[in-house]
């Protein structure tokens, strides 16, 4: 069971009402790093009852830079291993629900064979990230989808907005042309950044370890201030759809 007093200063903020929603809530986060990891972070210190986590990978010493479980006691382990033992660390009455698989069109029935209230989706590679946002809004399912992190480094470019309305992004754009061949306009929530961006901040060489999950890829320059941003802007965007926030006098 969670432990109340823990979240004594959200109740405090949002009302009880708020927490005990809270408290009974399932989130689902697909994608453990950069911005994943933050999520996860902001959503367990929230009271979050159930906590959903969903990544196939394992932390390695490039993941140092940006990612909350980038330790060195947590090389070599895990994502969703190091999430559920710090989720524990946080409070131990979380109930923790654990997926070792990368999410897509085929692993979509498996993940979401329970009901969940929110998805936040912080994965960046583009065909799972266009088949999860697709069965999520043809399933009825309230979706935050974070777009492009990397190579930002304006932290007040940051904003959020429906798909059909982001503007600057690239991984939007291409997001978006993808959902509207498959009929999707609209309904996906998205935490993206206006910041014009350099080519400068891509790698020559690809990322060794990306095959697994993918296409071939290079490896983009990156800050963890603006990828810790993208993660507690999604948590805050996807505890609104779970719960009314108080509207205070200006």
């Amino acid at each position: 069971m969670i432990n109340s007093e823990r979240h004594k200063r959200t109740e405090l903020l949002l009302g009880s009402e708020a927490i005990e929603k809270l408290h009974k809530s399932n989130i689902t986060i697909i994608g453990l790093g950069a911005v994943g990891s933050h999520v996860v972070e902001a959503l367990a210190r929230c009271g979050v009852g159930t906590i959903r986590i969903v990544d196939f990978d394992e932390i390695s010493e490039s993941n140092f830079n940006r990612q909350l479980y980038a330790i060195e006691p947590n090389l070599g382990k895990r994502k969703t291993q190091a999430a559920l033992e710090r989720i524990k660390q946080i409070d131990p009455g979380i109930n923790v629900e654990v997926f070792n698989t990368l999410c897509h069109a085929d692993t979509f029935d498996e993940v979401f064979a329970n009901p969940t209230d929110v998805i936040v989706d912080a994965i960046d590679t583009l065909n799972p990230k266009v088949n999860i946002l697709y069965e999520a809004v043809t399933r009825n399912i309230k979706i935050v989808s974070c777009m492009g992190a990397g190579r930002k480094v304006d932290p007040t470019k940051i904003t959020t907005a429906d798909i059909s309305k982001t503007k600057m992004c690239p991984l939007a754009k291409f997001v978006r042309k993808r959902l509207r061949n498959r009929g999707i306009y609209t309904g996906v929530h998205c935490v993206y950044s206006m910041e014009l961006i350099s080519k400068d901040t891509i790698a020559e060489e690809t990322e060794e370890n990306f095959y697994k999950s993918g296409r071939e890829r290079r490896p983009i320059g990156s800050l963890p201030m603006i990828t810790g941003i993208f993660g507690y802007v999604a948590a805050n965007e996807a505890l609104k759809m779970v719960v009314d926030y108080p509207e205070f006098e200006k």
